[in-house]
């Protein structure tokens, strides 16, 4: 496998990635140059997921359409412009639309880079290719915080974005050169009436739990545009099973590996999700560390994520997809529930160790269920399965932070007092029964699901090799 594609798709999904936490940690100062409060451009900076929230839904139907390494390219472009236009925003409302003109751009790199890798790596190598690609969208999320401190602290909030520009133009040259370039899909009108729907139900449902977990306006306001993402979603659905060719291709569900991959996936992430917002909020709140040592602390988890690069195409190989995503489910919500564990008496290193072997899990889950996704599909669908797979990110993520912070809320509302320990152990406990409760959908994969990708076939007991693609 040439390993430059896929590293240079996973440099475009590690900047995208690292950009939407980056700047957590330099919230105050940004608000403080623009004229506004923390909380309300913490509020404001929700315009980036509502913008990849909409957009998502037509980035299959965009590389189909005009060519996928052409959309790929471009998205990029349009990413780095966003990020010069918030270097330079001197107000709430111009930060606001440059946040939004980079989720343009965001809500494009990433399908449309996982479609590209999919569509030129033979089935037998995705898992090798997806490990590439996992690593580094895991890694920018840890990253950013720190980075976004010791950027803010020594340098200044405006780097944060410009540094972007270099990445992306490198990106924009080497992708041009090394990427291939795929035969335009046929494809029928814009489904408008879907796009719409589909866009008002994501984005309603992303801004909405935002709201819930932020107090920056009153949580009703949040209720209600969740309940209208939640219809806007549930009238997609009865336009997409009546509709010959809808934006989003919902007849993949019957697809079992395909189903089992969203649904277990969403799941985990609702889990894994919230575990970013508790555990620096726990080590600042309650244990008294900085937020740059409590940033230091998160990023352990990136070496393990980078270890299980070694072992993801082993494990699948050896125990298939349905085992290893069942094991990692079952281990990768254990290693969540041990944080509620920690102490501020408990040692950095013994810390530092458990959630090196937490990245590790997760690694394997995502890089798993990712691959699993295009196990048991063909090229022509691989654009919706990934459009797909995208927009279910996005709303788990979001739904995931709702819960922690939601969890956090009522414990303190229950108790009377200030967030404590007993707050964070309850959170920790039940997002950690969430991301446990992923494996369910994988019991029903039969042993042999995804052999080609997986290379586990069982005959007399003994693992043979995978068909080649295209037999």
């Amino acid at each position: 496998m040439n390993r430059t594609l896929p590293l240079i798709l996973a440099v475009a999904l590690f900047m995208e990635q690292m950009d939407s936490t980056v700047i957590a940690t330099s919230l105050p100062a940004i608000a403080a140059d623009i004229g506004t409060s923390p909380v309300t451009l913490k509020l404001a900076l929700t315009s980036y997921l509502v913008s990849l929230a909409i957009f998502i839904p037509i980035s299959g139907f965009m590389a189909d359409r005009f060519g996928a390494k052409k959309v790929f390219r471009i998205a990029i472009a349009v990413f780095v412009l966003g990020s010069i236009a918030c270097a330079f925003s001197n107000s709430l409302a111009a930060f606001v639309l440059s946040r939004f003109l980079q989720g343009m751009g965001g809500a494009m790199m990433t399908p449309v880079g996982r479609l590209v890798l999919v569509r030129a790596v033979p089935r037998e190598q995705l898992v090798k290719a997806m490990a590439w690609l996992t690593v580094p969208a895991l890694i920018g999320p840890i990253a950013g915080p720190p980075l976004g401190g010791f950027v803010t602290t020594y340098f200044s909030w405006h780097w944060i974005f410009l540094i972007n520009v270099p990445i992306g133009l490198l990106g924009i040259v080497l992708s041009g050169h090394v990427l291939p370039d795929f035969a335009r899909e046929e494809t029928g009108p814009l489904d408008l009436s879907g796009f719409l729907l589909c866009s008002i139900g994501a984005s309603g449902l992303v801004f909405g739990l935002s709201v819930i977990s932020l107090p920056a306006l009153p949580p009703i306001v949040g209720v209600v545009t969740v309940v209208l993402g939640v219809l806007a979603t549930a009238s997609y659905i009865r336009h997409a099973l009546h509709t010959p060719a809808p934006i989003l291709n919902l007849r993949l569900f019957a697809n079992r590996a395909f189903r089992s991959a969203i649904l277990g996936g969403s799941l985990f992430r609702i889990g894994v999700g919230a575990v970013p917002f508790l555990l620096p909020l726990m080590f600042q709140v309650v244990f008294g560390l900085t937020p740059f040592q409590s940033g230091l602390l998160t990023f352990a988890s990136a070496f393990g994520a980078i270890a299980m690069k070694f072992i993801a195409t082993t494990a699948l190989r050896l125990g298939g997809f349905r085992v290893v995503l069942v094991a990692a489910s079952v281990l990768g919500g254990a290693s969540i529930a041990v944080n509620a564990l920690f102490t501020p008496t408990t040692p950095h290193w013994i810390i530092i160790v458990v959630l090196i072997g937490s990245g590790l899990l997760r690694s394997l889950f995502f890089t798993s269920a990712n691959a699993l996704v295009f196990a048991e599909l063909g090229d022509r669908e691989a654009s919706q399965a990934s459009t797909i797979s995208a927009a279910a990110q996005q709303v788990s993520i979001a739904l995931g932070v709702a819960v922690g912070g939601g969890i956090l809320e009522a414990s303190a509302f229950i108790t009377g007092t200030e967030l404590g320990m007993d707050a964070f152990v309850s959170a920790f406990l039940i997002v950690a029964a969430l991301s446990a409760m992923a494996a369910i959908p994988f019991l029903s994969l039969p042993p042999e699901a995804g052999s080609r990708v997986s290379g586990h076939t069982k005959r007399r007991g003994r693992v043979e090799e995978p068909t080649p693609a295209g037999e």
